[in-house]
């Protein structure tokens, strides 16, 4: 399993709303998440600049590159675009972060 970490950026004063639709996520979407092969999928945010930082295992074989076209993930961007930064087609702008070190 590889582990994947990127950024996102929060609309400002908008970290309750995010945090409270996150707490409420869809179970549907969950489990759609799964299938695709994410796990273990965490979002932190840092107050002073607005930067989510999300970090998530992917599993071998996972179809990551297809989860975009799921009708689901889709509606899920259009329920969080209004908090935070997006692409034109709806999905957050993701900055992909490398991993320098690691300690298990």
């Amino acid at each position: 399993m590889d582990i994947v970490g990127f950024k996102m950026k929060l609309h400002p004063g908008l970290q309750d709303e995010y945090k409270k639709r996150h707490d409420e996520i869809w179970s549907d979407l969950s489990d759609l998440l799964a299938v695709y092969g994410i796990r273990d999928y965490s979002i932190f945010h840092d107050p002073e600049t607005d930067i989510l930082f999300a970090v998530h295992r992917k599993t071998d074989g996972n179809r990551l590159a297809d989860l975009h076209k799921e009708p689901l993930m889709q509606r899920w961007w259009q329920h969080m675009g209004d908090v935070m930064d997006t692409n034109p087609d709806g999905s957050p702008v993701q900055k992909p972060l490398f991993l320098v070190f690691r300690m298990e």
